[in-house]
């Protein structure tokens, strides 16, 4: 089995919340559930699947916590790592800038060798436009917990199911 850590960043505890569902629909343990100010770069180097998360700020911003994280993983030896990115945000009130706090995860890591696994089609969202978006499909899972906090279980099961295709 491959070795797989999430790490979140997360100022009001949602995205803390949403790591631990995808914990839960990965079957992982929450020992392997960490606070991105956690993160050291031999426990990234020592994985094989990193799963990594931040609510989004302000016109699309990382969280806080992120900003010395990001340093963190680009320090670090990620090649033939596999990466899954996941963001929350709010698809009403921000949504020109919606979960845009991945993108600055993926672009971080364009040129560490790793490859990100875990995109999600755009279709069943509310929002208005977004760096996180390829084409048709978000760059990694987006999670709308305050207007679709109804989809979001869905939604997380969903993409459980696709990274762990992904990954094998």
């Amino acid at each position: 089995m491959k070795k797989m850590t999430i790490y979140y960043g997360s100022t009001t505890g949602t995205c803390e919340t949403l790591a631990a569902s995808i914990a839960q629909a990965l079957g992982m343990s929450n020992d392997n559930v960490h606070n991105v100010t956690e993160m050291t770069k031999e426990d990234l180097e020592n994985n094989d699947v990193l799963i990594l998360g931040s609510s989004t700020w302000g016109c699309g911003d990382l969280q806080d916590d992120w900003y010395d994280g990001v340093e963190i993983l680009k320090k670090a030896d990620l090649t033939g790592k596999k990466v899954a990115l996941f963001a929350c945000g709010d698809g009403e009130s921000y949504g020109d800038t919606f979960c845009e706090a991945m993108t600055h995860i993926h672009d971080a890591l364009a040129d560490s060798g790793c490859t990100f696994i875990g995109k999600v089609p755009t279709a069943d969202y509310t929002f208005t436009s977004s760096t996180a978006v390829d084409g048709d499909d978000f760059i990694g899972l987006a999670l709308d917990d305050v207007n679709e906090s109804d989809k979001s279980e869905a939604r997380i099961a969903n993409w459980a199911k696709q990274i762990e295709a992904e990954m094998a």
